[in-house]
């Protein structure tokens, strides 16, 4: 049993849309979407993550970084022309075929950067949480006398 069904918990819920979207897309599989171009995933620091991708034969201009509602989009572009001419290749392992790699990106995580060194593409990411959402510390002061209102005495028209 590889499915889970998560339809009663999300008939009892409001707002947990993307939740649903990241059940679905990890139920989804693709064996060989997987496997194509491979990748790490590493903690930099205490809130800062590395993607790294092989990404060998691709140039920055092949290449395509796109950040959308939570959602890391790195494309590849491979090279046809190449292919429609045969190259002149007696073998050819290099694989310079299109990718299309969606990753999940949590709240508040931004990008960083991005660099291409030795066809190994690196994408920084790190967690920013704004003030807004940062804890703070409400000071408490002693007693303070509450002030009452004074209305000044109104003359009738």
């Amino acid at each position: 049993m590889d499915r889970f069904d998560f339809s009663p918990l999300f008939r009892s819920t409001i707002g947990f849309d993307r939740l649903t979207r990241l059940v679905d897309a990890a139920t989804r599989v693709d064996s060989a979407s997987l496997a194509y171009p491979p990748y790490n995933i590493e903690k930099t620091a205490e809130e800062a993550y590395r993607l790294t991708m092989a990404v060998a034969g691709f140039s920055p201009a092949e290449l395509d970084i796109t950040v959308q509602e939570n959602t890391l989009l790195v494309t590849g572009k491979g090279a046809q022309k190449e292919d429609e001419n045969g190259g002149g290749y007696l073998h050819r392992g290099i694989a310079r075929r299109s990718f299309e790699r969606r990753f999940s990106l949590a709240d508040h995580m931004k990008v960083v950067g991005a660099s291409l060194d030795n066809g190994m593409l690196s994408v920084d990411v790190v967690h920013e949480v704004p003030e807004a959402a940062k804890p703070r510390t409400i000071k408490i002061g002693t007693t303070v006398a509450i002030v009452q209102p004074q209305v000044t005495e109104q003359k009738a028209a």
